[in-house]
């Protein structure tokens, strides 16, 4: 039986489709794991050791997933950038990591050319053409086929968002482990979600790798022999017709998607077959109660849950636990550590909402070249993200919202996400968001802003029309006092919301942001 990982199975069976690019092109295992030899070689010829780093600012495709195997196979942390930056930021980026290489697509060619200035010629590499690039094709073309030298697993070093202050990087002290292996880890993480190697396994990945759980979820399915869709742009029809024709069995996804698949016409929902899912596994962002119910009466108990963090830890809860408890995300993962603590660091009981703190056994992070906020984040042996919420009897989590963005109005706690998760059940609506603007006598109160579904206009009418729906369904003291109106919400391509870019202009001549 052939051993799973990238290069166990390559030797086995080097005809095995292990990618689908965006364009429908199909690379095999032998070609992906022989690309990764090639570039770790050149990689080492140009004096790279383990423990450098590179910056890869590169598409989802084949060329991503080769360059990060390189990277984990000669020792290197890889720091896969979120190509919406600009110039400027991703000099931050190659300058914080160390970087001595920087790849770049054709694609992003004017950020590529600002954020390369600090490296020499010979460090830069494009797939296309940019100026003052080599072609990535050169890189290591004159070495001898074969592996590389030096072989010991790399790691990928993710920056956490930057929307407050500059991106962190999270970097793990490199294991030393052999890097033919699949990580231990790894197996455990997709053994959460009942993922075994092979077994007829096909991943689509819809959501940017520069994702930390997305880049996760593609490398793991790849070594576990599971053929990888790989989408550029997101889109819902093309997701439903892409599980149909390669009978995809697991997808990693976020609620944003959830909803404009479920904003499809019924017409075109129902003319895909899929059947095939085993498993759509959904985090990174909230997701609405009535959202998630009618994915599952779609999809069938398929729909998973897990929080969890760059940093390490987390939950998981299955469709049907969710049924019984609507609204939570989980359990704590095996070897995982979940708690709720007070603001002087006490564990609180059952029903109490504090912080949610968590660690994943012995694993130990730092951010990188920041000891400060790795150390403002932690209590004792546990870290926090800053989320609040709550354990319940059976020691289920339940996410209130982020700390940073509670509503304090009036002297009462607010939580946002319970009035966008309320909001983004009435059908006129896309996109929510809910904060806090100032307030002369309470400190704050409440604001909405929506994004109406197509054809739908905002104003006075929807406005009283989505006050009178709230107020049937929340306290009035959660209710907004007003609601604007904006054609598409700020999130990235994985949902996240940059909910201060909304939040700022009301708050713009005040001593204080919250």
């Amino acid at each position: 039986m052939t051993a799973p990982g990238l290069w166990n199975i390559a030797a086995a069976d080097p005809g095995m489709t292990a990618v689908v690019d965006p364009d429908g092109g199909e690379v095999s295992y032998g070609a992906l794991a022989a690309a990764a030899d090639r570039y770790g070689r050149g990689l080492q010829a140009l004096g790279l050791r383990p423990g450098d780093s590179i910056v890869v600012l590169l598409p989802n495709g084949s060329d991503l997933m080769a360059m990060y195997f390189a990277a984990m196979q000669t020792g290197l942390y890889i720091v896969p950038v979120n190509w919406h930056l600009i110039g400027p930021e991703v000099a931050y980026l190659i300058a914080d990591s160390g970087a001595k290489v920087f790849v770049a697509s054709a694609r992003f060619a004017d950020t590529a050319v600002v954020a390369g200035k600090s490296l020499p010629a010979q460090a830069r590499f494009s797939v296309g053409d940019i100026a003052g690039f080599r072609p990535l094709a050169e890189l290591g073309a004159d070495e001898p086929v074969g592996r590389p030298d030096i072989r010991t697993a790399g790691a990928p070093m993710l920056y956490t968002s930057g929307t407050t202050g500059r991106p962190k990087g999270v970097r793990r002290a490199l294991t030393g482990a052999d890097p033919d292996e699949v990580p231990a880890a790894g197996v455990w993480f997709f053994g959460i979600f009942d993922l075994k190697p092979f077994d007829g396994h096909v991943h689509l990945c819809g959501s940017p790798l520069y994702h930390t759980a997305v880049l996760n979820f593609v490398a793991l399915s790849i070594q576990f022999g599971h053929t990888t869709v790989l989408m550029d742009r997101w889109d819902a029809a093309e997701m439903l017709r892409l599980i149909e024709k390669y009978r995809v069995t697991h997808s990693h996804m976020v609620p944003t998607q959830f909803r404009r698949l479920l904003a499809l016409p019924e017409e075109v929902r129902s003319q895909f077959d899929v059947s095939s899912l085993r498993v759509a596994i959904h985090g990174a962002a909230p997701c609405p109660l009535e959202v998630k119910r009618r994915m599952i009466d779609w999809w069938g108990p398929v729909v998973t849950e897990y929080y969890a963090a760059t940093e390490g830890g987390g939950t998981v809860i299955t469709a049907t636990d969710w049924l019984r408890k609507p609204g939570s995300v989980g359990l704590p993962w095996p070897g995982s550590v979940v708690k709720v603590l007070g603001d002087d660091g006490s564990e609180l009981p059952p029903g109490e909402v504090g912080t949610v703190y968590m660690r994943m056994g012995a694993s130990t992070f730092e951010y990188y070249k920041d000891k400060a906020k790795t150390e403002a984040g932690r209590v004792r042996d546990l870290f926090t993200l800053g989320d609040v919420g709550y354990l319940d009897e059976d020691g289920y989590l339940f996410l209130c919202d982020r700390k940073a963005d509670m509503i304090i109005s009036g002297g009462v706690n607010v939580y946002p996400a319970e009035i966008e998760g309320e909001l983004a059940c009435h059908p006129k609506v896309a996109d929510v968001a809910v904060f806090g603007i100032p307030h002369p006598d309470w400190g704050e109160e409440i604001k909405a802003v929506v994004q109406p579904v197509d054809g739908v206009d905002g104003g006075p009418e929807l406005t009283e029309e989505l006050l009178a729906f709230a107020a049937s369904r929340l306290a009035r003291f959660k209710l907004p006092r007003s609601i604007d109106y904006v054609a598409e919400l700020p999130r990235d391509p994985n949902g996240k919301l940059y909910k201060r870019r909304l939040r700022d202009p009301y708050w713009q001549g005040q001593d204080r942001a919250i």
